[in-house]
């Protein structure tokens, strides 16, 4: 496995494209790899999220379980002149391997919360409808309910440091919530126009079964997985190791 960041040139329009279509960049990442891996199966996929940390840098975060080259991301979105390859790879597969139950870690997942609902405009045949969590309430709550099958639990806050007597018992919040619409391809009607929210979580957990955590981290979480949701990564929390 392994863990890629690649900075976006953002001052060119081709990178402005890319950001602006899931899709495009879907496309983009893809073709950084030879072979893809299969989606049907069991194993790892190639997994993709976009962090804007402020208009000087825009990071784009790929997990994967071959090495990709992101030479053609760099002509297109990139310094292609420059003596710096425009990403870094790192080997995941050792970091994987140590995590251990009770390791706490800070993290970041973009991520897709949906619901099913029941309503009028049901197709036929149809039970229910996909819909997207639209308050950060039930965007928590998404998150909350999937955390023991996906091998990890928030961290809940001391009483003391709660701001809120609901909704404030865990060390999560909702960094972003961006509602998107798009098209597969230009020959595609409106109608089929893909929408999704994404959704950007901060927080701090504890892993609770290694293994189930490890699946989370390398197959991702919740669906629009190929559109840029379901990677999260961590970094070291200040006094653990």
């Amino acid at each position: 496995m392994y863990l890629t960041r690649f900075r976006v040139n953002t001052g060119r329009s081709d990178a402005r494209q890319l950001l602006g279509s899931p899709h495009r960049m879907h496309g983009a990442v893809n073709m950084s790899f030879p072979t893809l891996p299969s989606r049907e199966g069991t194993g790892p996929r190639v997994l993709w999220r976009v962090d804007r940390n402020g208009a000087a840098e825009t990071l784009l975060y790929v997990v994967s379980p071959t090495r990709p080259d992101l030479t053609g991301l760099v002509e297109q979105a990139g310094w292609p002149a420059s003596d710096d390859p425009g990403w870094t790879t790192f080997a995941y597969e050792d970091f994987l391997a140590a995590l251990r139950p009770g390791d706490t870690w800070g993290f970041r997942l973009t991520a897709n919360p949906v619901h099913n609902i029941r309503h009028e405009y049901v197709k036929e045949g149809e039970r229910t409808k996909r819909a997207a969590h639209r308050t950060p309430r039930h965007q928590k709550d998404w998150l909350l309910k999937r955390q023991e099958r996906a091998g990890f639990e928030i961290v809940e806050k001391p009483v003391e440091r709660r701001l809120l007597p609901k909704d404030d018992e865990h060390e999560l919040i909702v960094r972003d919530h961006l509602p998107m619409r798009f098209r597969r391809s230009p020959e595609k009607a409106v109608k089929q126009d893909v929408q999704i929210t994404r959704v950007t979580f901060d927080g701090r957990l504890r892993v609770t079964d290694a293994a189930l955590f490890r699946r989370t981290l390398t197959h991702g979480l919740g669906k629009a997985k190929a559109y840029g949701c379901g990677l999260m990564t961590l970094a070291p929390v200040r006094g653990t190791a």
